[in-house]
């Protein structure tokens, strides 16, 4: 298959489950890597065309962009950047005659964020939308993933600690929202301009998650609320990036004021398929939690 469509991102969560719904769809991909390894290995191995680069090197991407309809466009949240990678990747798609671009925004995306990097998801939002090239941004909630970022905590411990407070939200899988951006892509001339919220099928408490994930996994896990402070202290002592303990920091703020609440039925909508729920996501990522504690 001659590639098509531009997928960044594509050994993530978003990126990768959005180039297999794509191939199973007969349409060609191309993809943006960071560096040649094992996962991009398999990409090649199933068909995808590999072009190594960088989001922060404007001739990678107007190369990359060559010859493609059309573009999925992910900045990673952990490190700042995604104002410059917006502006390169907006100025080289109009240069290769990009003919459309979904974009992944978050849902805490807007003007007067207190996160840096959720204020400048909305400020590349304006940049794409000014690019004259047809745009639909993604805003999904907390993804399902997040339980990825305490696994540890989960398995050594049994408990899972967050600055989340009682907030609510309905996890979304990275493999829905790759279902989604693949359906766009197909066809995006109806989505043109459009932004969407998108959340997995039901609201829960982290308290409620961990109910879910206790009966999984057969054992008491316990949420452990814990302040901003501490947070800050555990995330930087695991050596997370200022920038993402800062946007993390002022989500959960976020989450706490209901921000991140809410469902829809967008993914089914634009998939035909139900959202996957957390029993899910957790069931299929059931080794990730195993217990590393002794057994009596």
């Amino acid at each position: 298959m001659n590639p098509k469509i531009l997928i960044t991102g594509a050994t993530g969560a978003t990126g990768g489950s959005a180039i297999l719904e794509l191939l199973q769809r007969n349409i060609g991909v191309r993809a943006l890597v960071h560096k040649i390894d094992e996962r991009s290995d398999k990409l090649g191995t199933q068909g995808v065309e590999i072009v190594q680069g960088d989001l922060s090197d404007f001739e990678a991407v107007n190369g990359a962009l060559k010859g493609m309809e059309a573009a999925y466009f992910v900045y990673p949240i952990q490190v700042p950047g995604i104002l410059e990678a917006t502006a390169f990747f907006a100025e080289a798609a109009e240069e290769q005659g990009v003919r459309a671009i979904v974009n992944m925004s978050q849902v805490s995306a807007r003007r007067d964020a207190k996160s840096h990097a959720s204020q400048n998801h909305w400020i590349a939002e304006r940049l794409l939308d000014r690019s004259g090239i047809p745009v639909t941004h993604l805003r999904p909630t907390f993804f399902a993933e997040w339980l990825m970022y305490q696994s540890r905590a989960i398995r050594e411990q049994d408990i899972l600690p967050l600055p989340f407070g009682d907030g609510r939200y309905a996890p979304i899988t990275g493999e829905d929202q790759g279902r989604v951006i693949a359906a766009i892509l197909s066809d995006p001339a109806e989505h043109a301009g459009k932004t969407y919220p998108l959340f997995g099928p039901k609201e829960l408490s982290q308290y409620e998650i961990v109910e879910i994930l206790s009966g999984i996994v057969g054992r008491t896990i316990t949420y452990v609320p814990i302040d901003i402070e501490t947070f800050q202290e555990n995330f930087k002592a695991r050596g997370f990036t200022p920038h993402f303990i800062q946007h993390i920091s002022s989500v959960a703020i976020d989450c706490r004021n209901g921000l991140f609440a809410g469902t829809n039925d967008w993914v089914e909508e634009l998939t035909g398929r139900k959202p996957l729920s957390i029993a899910d996501y957790i069931t299929k990522n059931k080794p990730m939690f195993a217990s590393a504690r002794p057994q009596s």
